[in-house]
This record gives C-alpha cells, sequence and structure tokens, in this order.
C-alpha cells in the first residue's frame, strides 16, 4: 500500500511544481520577454509590472514549496 500512496503523492507534488512553473512563465518570463522585444502594445506602468511579476513569481514559490511538503509525506 505505501507503493501506491508514494505515487500519488509524487504525482501530487509533480503537479504542484508544474502550476508553478506555469506562473513563473506567465507572470514574469512572458511580460519580461514581450517588453524586451517590443512584442506588446499593452502599456504598463512599471509598478502595474512589477506587482503582476511580484504577485506571479510568489505565487509561483508557495506552489513549489508546497510540493516539497507533500514530498515529505512519503512513506518508507
Amino acid at each position: 500500500m505505501h507503493l501506491i500512496h508514494n505515487e500519488r503523492t509524487k504525482l501530487t507534488a509533480t503537479w504542484l511544481n508544474t502550476l508553478a512553473t506555469a506562473f513563473l512563465a506567465a507572470g514574469l518570463f512572458a511580460p519580461l520577454a514581450a517588453l524586451a522585444y517590443g512584442l506588446t502594445e499593452l502599456r504598463l506602468d512599471l509598478r502595474t509590472l512589477v506587482l503582476i511579476i511580484t504577485l506571479c513569481s510568489a505565487v509561483g514559490g508557495l506552489l513549489h514549496w508546497a510540493g516539497r511538503f507533500i514530498l515529505g509525506r512519503l512513506l518508507e
């Protein structure tokens, strides 16, 4: 039974980590790349852009750490 529990735990942690990566990609890398290459017509002031990047980075970090916490539930 430990094997099933461990695999489900790892799957959940992987899902959370993948979601964290999506938040970082969408909220950090995409806006910075769009601004750097002039690919957007959306005009955001610096304060709003920093807020978006900060929030998405924080959510991504929290999801990643939640996945690590869940991995602590693995059984021997």
